[in-house]
């Protein structure tokens, strides 16, 4: 069997707005639970509890991730700023000398 080779370059990864993403996704998550509360006994009837807990645990693993993306982001612009050079400081005029 031949081993697979890619034909071109992978492409660099997107950055965007990840921290306000996976918030979203979080809060998305806790409303479906909310949602879906009132109605555990519809569920349970038809053994598919299964979803109110589904999205509990997608709220419970999205602030896990908020609380992994905003660290990344952090270092992130930390590391940026490390890498950048400093700005050029302006020349100091220096006092006449008496002799």
């Amino acid at each position: 069997m031949a081993k697979w080779t890619p034909r071109h370059e992978a492409p660099e990864p997107l950055e965007g707005p990840v921290v306000a993403t996976i918030t979203g996704g979080t809060i998305l998550w806790f409303v479906l639970f909310l949602v879906q509360l009132p109605f555990y006994g519809w569920f349970d009837d038809r053994g598919q509890t299964w979803w109110v807990w589904t999205c509990l645990a997608g709220g419970g693993l999205g602030l896990i991730g908020i609380w992994y993306v905003r660290k990344r982001d952090t270092a992130i612009k930390r590391a940026a700023a490390q890498d950048a050079p400093a700005p050029p400081t302006p020349p100091t005029p220096s006092a006449p000398s008496a002799q």
